[in-house]
């Protein structure tokens, strides 16, 4: 933390509530966000408490219309007219806190923050934590499965309908209308006509696979337009875009909750399944890397999945955290097993 603090131009926050205090400020710079990407990269508990704290204020926007919200709220302003100024802000949550909690009630399943914007559109943020699928909505009646770990923005308006993929995974299911659909992911803008895609943002690369209809994906100069069962994968830095076939089957799979692999990388397998589980799995010897591992599994069953790869790879687990298991290699008899 220390070295962001000397990045930033003030004291940079050290909880959950303070970090959305701060992030929705109007003055918070790149600095400010730098850090607290930092600071929500330095544990799992950061990651989770500031899901849990940007959930509540979310969901409580959405009944900033009812009337007796709003006299709680400018009541509970009036109180704390004469604190100081990041005192009185966190006291403006304690309201939207309560109202989120009926929310949460009724089983509110995901983050969503919603604000007007000129000249009749509407913005909205969803987020999601280590948690299955979700299934949404849009404003317009696009069908939308947003994945674990995965955040995005809409913005739709009479000229366009604007989803911005700010990281992880999702899928579209877009409804007909006279305005244009696309999603921006990376820098590449993906342009629908009656269509159900996906789009995902790894860490080196944008995927967008096609399950039905067609799109247009624009990367730097060049337009590439899309067939059902094709895929598109963008280096991260844009120096390659390669057509593909889509594993339809995996592809459909994650939506309701199950993750196949077909030689996937091992590590690029326990980055997946840990999007869905506070239990993070690690590798204790990093030549278990490029094992490639064959299966279906229930997204968020760690357990299965550390029994699968003793069983099949020779692989143990040992405790090494709370929350936190280190596969290492097992016994020269056990190495080599089946695959499943």
């Amino acid at each position: 933390m220390n070295a962001n603090q000397a990045d930033s131009p003030r004291d940079c926050p050290t909880s959950a509530e303070s970090w959305l205090v701060r992030l929705h400020a109007p003055d918070c710079g790149p600095a400010e966000r730098a850090a607290f990407e930092h600071w929500r990269a330095q544990h799992p508990d950061h990651a989770q408490a500031y899901a849990q704290a940007e959930r509540l204020h979310a969901n409580a926007a959405l009944l900033a219309g009812d009337p007796l919200l709003r006299a709680a709220s400018l009541a509970a302003r009036r109180r704390t007219a004469a604190r100081r100024d990041q005192r009185r802000l966190l006291a403006r949550l304690l309201p939207m806190a309560v109202a989120a909690s009926v929310l949460l009630a009724f089983g509110v399943p995901y983050l969503l923050r919603g604000t007007h914007v000129d000249h009749g559109g509407f913005s909205r943020r969803y987020a999601s934590a280590t948690e299955l699928p979700r299934r949404l909505t849009l404003d317009d009646g696009t069908q939308m499965i947003l994945d674990a770990d995965s955040t995005v923005t809409t913005h739709f308006d009479a000229q366009r309908r604007l989803v911005t993929l700010e990281r992880g995974r999702a899928e579209f299911a877009v409804a007909h209308a006279a305005a244009p659909f696309e999603v921006h992911a990376g820098g590449n803008v993906i342009r629908d006509t009656g269509t159900v895609f996906q789009v995902s943002k790894e860490r080196d690369a944008v995927v967008v696979g096609l399950l039905a209809g067609s799109v247009e994906v624009t990367h730097g100069q060049q337009t590439q337009a899309l067939s059902p069962a094709q895929q598109l994968r963008i280096a991260a830095d844009g120096s390659s875009a390669v057509v593909g076939a889509l594993d339809t089957q995996a592809a459909q799979a994650w939506g309701q909750g199950e993750l196949v692999f077909r030689e996937r990388r091992l590590d690029s397998l326990l980055a997946e399944m840990n999007r869905y589980s506070d239990t993070k799995l690690l590798l204790g010897d990093q030549r278990l890397a490029d094992l490639r591992i064959s299966g279906s599994f229930h997204a968020g069953d760690q357990q299965a999945l550390v029994k699968a790869l003793d069983a099949g790879w020779g692989l143990r687990a040992v405790t090494t955290g709370s929350h936190e298991l280190t596969l290492y290699p097992g016994s020269p008899s056990n190495a080599g097993g089946a695959r499943r």
